[in-house]
C-alpha cells in the first residue's frame, strides 16, 4: 500500500510523521499570523520571558542570551493573544489529533503550544535527538521506551514556509544504528543530512507534519529566513504518568490561574466547554503526579 492510499495514522504509525494541511480555520489565519508577530516581537524585546534562547537547546531555558529561537506558553492568558487557544481547540484540529491517538474527545487533553521564529541576529540549530529517549541510554533501555506508547501527538504548522525540520522515518520503532548513535552528539551537525536515512521535511503555508516525538529529529533556524511555525502537542488521558515529564517540565502553573479559566470560559461559548475540559484533564494529571508537598520531582526529559 502506498502512503497516498493509507490513512493519516497508518502514515503516523509506520514512517513516524504525516504531513496534514488545511488545519487552521480561513477566518482564523489572518489573526493567527498577526498574534504571531506580536508574540515574537514581545518576546525578542524582551517584554515575555517565556523563551527558547539561542544556545540553549531543551529546558531550563534560563540564561542572558536576548536571541531567541521560541515563544512559550502561547495560551498564557497574560500573553494577551486567546486565538491560540481559540485555534487548539478547533474542531478540525481536535478530529485529527483524536484519529492519530484513536480516542474519543472526551480523552484529549489540552498540553503545549510554542511558537517557533527565526533568530534574529545568528543561526541556530538543534542536535539530533528524540524528545523523551536521551542517546545516553543503552540500547536495552531504548528498546524498552520505544515500546512504551506516548500517548500524545505532536505537531508544526507552517505560517511562513518552513524547510528546518529533519527527520530519520522509522526511528520511532527501531533503536539507532551505530553510526546514527555516533552523530547523535551534543553539537548541532554541520550538514543533517549526513545523518543516515535522514530527510527535510518541508511546509508550505498552512501544512502542518505531525510526528511521533520519539522519532529522531533535529532542527536548522537560519536568522536570514523568516519562520513563523506554531509548535504543539496534545494527549490522551490513558496515557496518565507517562505523560507527566514530557510535559510537565515546562512548568504550567498558569494553567490553575482565574484568568485562564475566564480566557477559556469566553471562547468556549460557543463550543460547549470543550477547551476548559481539556485544561481541566491536564490540571488532573499535574495534581495526581505531585508529591504531598505540591512538588514535583519528575526531571527533564532533556537537557542542554
Amino acid at each position: 500500500m502506498s502512503l497516498e492510499s493509507e490513512s493519516i495514522k497508518a502514515q503516523l504509525e509506520s514512517v513516524g510523521y504525516v504531513v496534514v494541511p488545511d488545519l487552521i480555520p480561513p477566518h482564523l489565519d489572518l489573526p493567527l499570523n498577526e498574534a504571531c508577530l506580536r508574540a515574537a516581537e514581545r518576546t525578542r524585546i524582551g517584554n515575555w520571558p517565556h523563551r527558547r534562547i539561542v544556545g540553549k537547546q531543551f529546558p531550563p531555558f534560563e540564561g542572558d542570551e536576548t536571541d531567541v529561537w521560541g515563544v512559550q506558553h502561547l495560551m498564557h492568558p497574560e500573553l494577551g493573544e486567546p486565538v491560540f487557544a481559540e485555534w487548539y481547540g478547533s474542531q478540525r484540529l481536535r478530529e485529527v489529533c483524536c484519529e492519530l491517538l484513536d480516542c474519543q474527545p472526551e480523552n484529549l487533553q489540552m498540553e503545549l503550544f510554542n511558537l517557533l521564529v527565526n533568530p534574529s541576529q545568528k543561526p541556530f540549530a538543534l542536535r539530533w535527538h528524540r524528545d523523551d529517549i536521551p542517546t545516553s541510554v543503552d540500547r536495552t533501555e531504548e528498546l524498552a521506551r520505544l515500546e512504551i506508547s506516548s500517548f500524545g501527538v505532536q505537531w508544526n504548522t507552517a505560517l511562513l514556509p518552513d524547510s528546518s525540520l529533519y527527520v530519520v522515518p522509522g526511528t520511532h520503532k527501531v533503536a539507532l544504528t551505530p553510526p546514527q548513535r555516533a552523530l547523535c552528539t551534543p553539537f548541532a551537525p554541520k550538514n543533517p543530512l549526513d545523518m543516515p536515512g535522514a530527510i527535510k521535511v518541508s511546509l508550505q503555508p498552512g501544512e502542518t507534519v505531525f510526528y511521533n516525538n520519539n522519532i529522531l529529529h533535529c532542527a536548522t533556524y537560519d536568522n536570514s529566513i523568516p519562520r513563523m511555525t506554531l509548535h504543539a502537542c496534545m494527549g490522551d488521558t490513558r496515557g496518565g504518568e507517562n505523560r507527566a515529564r514530557n510535559i510537565l517540565q515546562h512548568d504550567l502553573r498558569w494553567i490553575k490561574t482565574p484568568h485562564m479559566a475566564r480566557m477559556l470560559e469566553v471562547l468556549d461559548q460557543k463550543d460547549g466547554g470543550i477547551r476548559s475540559q481539556m485544561v481541566q484533564r491536564l490540571i488532573q494529571l499535574a495534581d495526581a503526579t505531585a508529591g504531598e508537598d505540591g512538588s514535583r520531582s519528575l526531571g527533564y526529559s532533556l537537557e542542554g
